[in-house]
């Protein structure tokens, strides 16, 4: 595939046309409290998975609207004192599968927490946490669900099931609270962004080939799914693009990395025409943090850096966060 977005010395100075809506923090902050109202509830369960040197907790904790969302907890099996803690969330379509899948972050010594999307699950991976919530008309998918009203769009839910997993994850005895990442790949890098923006003491933020940025950008220039959702949804519901455009821009990465506080490792890869690299740059540029760098993949589409990306999180988070103290018994 030859690159078709901006050549890669203007993406280092590329801004995004996006517009914040006036009322975005108001919105947000009126958002997660109405979901602290509800107890957090969050319940750890021990399983037994066959594996020796890890331990994993089946995890269910309240996410937006109290709903039920699911998740895992793995760290290493000797662990007696709090570890450094790692928050995943998964790339759109998939769930957080089975329990034994999750053990990268566990196995460098950290506590690893990946949440399940809401509704999700059934694309690549299995899910296990329902959305209760419905939707108008939507097209195939999750990125119309509910998109002509800020109120009502799903990723208002998932990315406050988001906050509320760092909050669950946090609450475990064996995870230090003053040192949790979060990170994820397209879709989990997406919701890892907008955590940071909304989550004030994260001390890494690492998003993979990021979605959910740039929307402006990402309407007009990529055919692929999931971005296509919404063209198609406009192509059959004419006259209606302000509307959902404004819907999307309390949903922008870009607005979230404005906020962002924590040092962050981006990635992105030049032939990626799911998520753009430009829609990538958006967000890297717009992010105020000076411990920032981003990984540049020149031949990769959507893979991203995959493993090689892995291998760099593996040697640039130990240095924000801390090596896990794991004490053998």
């Amino acid at each position: 595939m030859a690159l078709f977005d901006l050549p890669l010395d203007q993406l280092r100075g590329y801004r995004s046309a996006s517009v914040e809506p006036p009322d975005f923090d108001a919105f947000w902050a009126r958002t997660l409290d109405e979901t602290r109202s509800h107890p957090l509830d969050a319940r750890f369960e021990a399983v037994d998975t066959g594996l020796r040197t890890v331990q994993v907790h089946d995890v269910t904790f309240a996410g937006f609207g109290g709903h039920p969302v699911r998740g895992w907890l793995t760290v290493p099996a000797a662990s007696t004192e709090p570890l450094p803690l790692v928050v995943e969330f998964i790339g759109y379509g998939g769930g957080r599968g089975l329990a034994h899948a999750h053990l990268l972050w566990a196995s460098a010594g950290f506590a690893h927490f990946v949440m399940d999307p809401r509704g999700q699950g059934s694309g690549w991976g299995p899910g296990d946490t329902p959305d209760p919530v419905g939707s108008g008309p939507a097209h195939p998918g999750f990125m119309t669900r509910g998109v002509e009203d800020p109120e009502d769009y799903y990723y208002r839910r998932l990315i406050t099931d988001g906050v509320r997993a760092v909050e669950a994850a946090r609450s475990h005895p064996l995870t230090d609270a003053s040192r949790t990442a979060v990170t994820g790949v397209s879709q989990g890098g997406g919701v890892a962004l907008a955590v940071a923006g909304l989550v004030p003491d994260l001390a890494a933020v690492a998003p993979n080939v990021p979605f959910l940025c740039d929307f402006p950008r990402a309407l007009t220039l990529t055919d692929r799914l999931p971005y296509r959702e919404l063209g198609n949804y406009l192509k059959a519901h004419r006259g209606r693009s302000e509307q959902v455009r404004r819907t999307l821009s309390y949903f922008d990465g870009v607005h979230f990395a404005a906020r962002g506080r924590a040092p962050a490792l981006f990635s992105t890869a030049l032939e990626d025409e799911t998520c753009p690299p430009s829609t990538v740059f958006a967000a890297y540029n717009a992010y105020p943090h000076q411990d920032k760098s981003i990984e540049v993949y020149d031949f990769n589409d959507h893979e991203g850096g995959g493993p090689f990306q892995e291998a760099v999180q593996l040697r640039w988070l130990p240095q924000r966060l801390g090596q896990g103290h794991v004490r053998q018994g």
